[in-house]
Parts: C-alpha cells; structure tokens; sequence
C-alpha cells in the first residue's frame, strides 16, 4: 500500500507541475531595459531603437538550429525582414496562428520580432516587458498571441528572446 501511495503522490505532483508548467509559458525574468516605443498600426515597428549587429546574426544563427526551422526572407514583412519558416517535413497544430506561409515569426531590421505565442505566454511576455501585442492581435482569429518581442540589447537579453522564439515553434507545431 505504501508503495502505491507513493507513486500515487509522484503522479499527482508530475500532472500538478506539468500542467501549470504549461499554462504559466515559461519562466519569464523582468526586463530592466526601458519599453521601447512603437508604432499603433502597421508596418508595426519600434520606434528609435537601434540594433546591436552582432547580437541579430546570432539571434538568426540560433533560429537556424531549431528543427525544420530556415530563416529567409519573410514574404509578410518589411524588406529586409528574415521569415522564420517550417519547412515541409514539420507539421503545424495550429495553422490559424501563422501570418502568411509557413513563416512562423519573422525579425525585423531593427531587431525586434513578431511571433505568435499561447495566449498565456503572450500575456506574460508582456507583463514582464519583453513584448507588446499586434495592433491586430484581438481584430483577427487566432491572433491573441501574436506580439512584437522586443529588440535584444545584450547577451542575456538574447538568451530569453530566443526562448520566446523556442516557444513560439512550439506552439505553432504542438511540439
């Protein structure tokens, strides 16, 4: 009977922990960086922020390792934009999510990004200042969301970006 108990209780804090796990996203640091601007509408974009060079190649190297994943251009964004696309061999749980293609998120030329999150990260991210909704985001189904994650200004900054981005495949694929 102790035996059972035992795993009985292992299971019931497995089940608590993995479903607040999800539910909650991940867990997000406070941004210390100030909340750039950005634009009401679209294109919507950042407002006087300028990117670190180094920090972009590496946020798109990063990406480029995620399976399935190449980064190209975006086919839905302002020129010079990188498009985040599965390629064919990756299934997609939620079509509904992805802008246009099988372009998943996409970094704009200054750095900062729009990707589709669950609802419940999107709302996180934002509290903790690393993003902001898509003017769009309650105007169109399936986009609650979608944000702009902002410009990285540090090594740090980048590590919890990429994770954004790592949870933005994630919930578009149900990986």
């Amino acid at each position: 009977m102790h035996v059972k108990w035992n795993i009985l209780c292992f299971f019931a804090v497995f089940l608590t922990t993995a479903s607040s796990g999800m539910a909650e996203g991940i867990d997000l640091p406070k941004r210390v960086t100030p909340i750039p601007a950005t634009t009401n509408g679209v294109p919507h974009i950042q407002i006087g922020v300028t990117p670190i060079p180094a920090l972009s190649a590496e946020l798109l190297q990063r990406v480029s390792t995620i399976p399935g994943v190449e980064v190209r251009d975006t086919v839905i964004s302002l020129p010079g934009a990188k498009g985040f696309w599965l390629n064919e061999a990756i299934s997609i749980a939620r079509p509904e999510v992805i802008v246009g293609g099988r372009e998943f998120a996409h970094m704009h030329p200054d750095g900062s990004l729009h990707a589709s999150l669950s609802p419940e990260l999107a709302v996180q991210a934002v509290k903790a200042g690393w993003a902001v909704p898509h003017p769009w985001a309650k105007q169109r189904s399936g986009w609650d969301g979608f944000v702009m994650i902002f410009t990285p200004g540090s090594q740090s900054e980048l590590d919890v970006v990429f994770r954004l981005v790592e949870q933005s495949y994630s919930f578009v694929t149900g990986r």
